[in-house]
């Protein structure tokens, strides 16, 4: 079953500005949001992105692609060095959706999931530093700083301590574990998870995430044609923040003009069908000066 991607129309709708133009998927995933953008504007191309082994043996199997995307397996960090090795230098759009895909949290030996039996977290397996080593071996207080300034996790001390004690007696390998040992210290006070903002924290922090979407921004405007626009679809407010921020740089010095006055999100009907796009917020700039 192919990933669901998250506000489809929304994306085709706010970021096609050129019916026969070249575009960047940055976050390949399952290929959802590169196919529904295929099938819905039959005159552009799509060179798509991900640093994930598994996307590029997903997009190996795809047949529906033919010769109007071209894949790169690496980080979009390094998007414009990227495009320059293969001789292009201006864009029509770039779309970032931030979201870890069903297939990554499906998979039990990624350590994404809650339930997962590895501890790993790594978005590409060619990164060496795992969560298991992370929690096994990194002090207490910096545990704890990770939880709260990658995940806004409030009880980040009570948890790395609690973390500390339990590997005293034994290794800590398993997500599940590492989930029990959480919810331990934070009791269950709504759906949401407890263990949620440590698991953002670790998977951010392994993965660089904020690092690596300032580096998209800061190239962004040097690769879009006038009129191009950038799409950038976050789960939580780190990221946001970020988007945000560049845009309104951006928009200030009139290189940008900002869509979303009011940020986009999924609608009741998605949320039902899709309850995963529930924290999604769409941000949409476009590129009006050199």
């Amino acid at each position: 079953m192919r990933h669901v991607p998250v506000m489809p129309l929304e994306v085709s709708d706010c970021l096609i500005s050129n019916p026969n133009g070249l575009y960047i998927d940055c976050t390949f995933g399952d290929g959802g949001h590169t196919l529904y953008l295929l099938n819905n504007f039959k005159g552009i191309k799509i060179v798509a992105f991900d640093w994930d082994e598994d996307a590029l043996k997903r997009f190996s199997e795809e047949e529906n692609f033919n010769d109007r995307v071209t894949f790169i397996r690496e980080n979009f960090k390094n998007i414009k060095k990227s495009l320059l090795k293969i001789n292009i230098y201006k864009v029509d759009g770039i779309l970032a959706d931030l979201g870890v895909s069903s297939k990554q949290l499906g998979n039990l030996d990624r350590g994404f999931s809650f339930n997962s039996s590895a501890l790993d977290m790594r978005m590409d397996n060619r990164n060496k530093l795992t969560a298991k080593e992370i929690i096994n071996s990194y002090p207490s207080e910096d545990l704890a700083d990770i939880f709260y300034t990658y995940g806004e996790e409030y009880k980040s001390r009570k948890i790395a301590k609690a973390i500390a004690l339990r590997r005293r007696m034994v290794i800590i390998d398993t997500a599940i574990e590492l989930q029990r040992i959480i919810c331990s210290v934070k009791r269950v006070k709504s759906k949401k998870n407890p263990a949620t903002k440590v698991f953002q924290a670790l998977r951010i922090f392994i993965n660089n995430e904020l690092k690596n979407l300032n580096g998209l921004l800061f190239d962004t405007p040097k690769l879009l044609n006038i009129g191009g626009r950038i799409a950038i679809i976050s789960f939580h407010s780190l990221e946001d923040r970020i988007v945000k921020k560049n845009f309104k740089h951006n928009s200030k010095y009139k290189i940008y003009r900002i869509i979303t006055k009011k940020i986009i999100t999924p609608s009741k009907e998605e949320i039902k069908n899709n309850y995963r796009s529930r924290s999604a917020k769409m941000r949409i700039a476009e590129k009006i000066n050199a």
